[in-house]
């Protein structure tokens, strides 16, 4: 493990998250905010702190990042998805570890389009037979 600046990006839904690590303290900075501060629900912190827990590397690298796009939601999951590819770049031994727990994945799924003629994506209208 070096001391150089690793990148890589990650997308879910509508979000894209640019990540960079450097050997660190463990510091999470995302759009100049910190995880706890960006964002408020436990849950997405638990989904950006999982890739780091499954390689074991909390506390021991700096993570800077930059999302945009979409909700809070998605810019989590995007999150994960590109620090997960950083770990995989920056230590290739981490790469199936990360692999196993589905991390390196891109998450495809999307937001369903409202069709015409009906309220929603499944949704219709009530049925009035008179």
């Amino acid at each position: 493990m070096s001391d150089k600046l690793f990148y890589a990006t990650g997308r879910r839904k509508e979000s894209a998250a640019r990540v960079w690590v450097t050997t660190g303290k463990g510091s999470i900075h995302i759009n100049g905010r910190s995880l706890q501060d960006y964002f408020a629900r436990e849950s997405w912190q638990k989904m950006v702190d999982k890739p780091l827990e499954v390689s074991g590397v909390q506390g021991k690298i700096d993570i800077r990042a930059t999302v945009c796009g979409g909700g809070l939601s998605g810019q989590a999951g995007a999150l994960s998805h590109g620090l997960a590819r950083a770990l995989a770049q920056k230590d290739s031994a981490l790469r199936p570890l990360l692999k196993k727990h589905l991390l390196l994945r891109r998450d495809d799924r999307m937001v369903e389009r409202k069709k015409p003629g009906q309220p929603g994506a499944r949704k219709r209208f009530q049925y009035s037979k008179r």
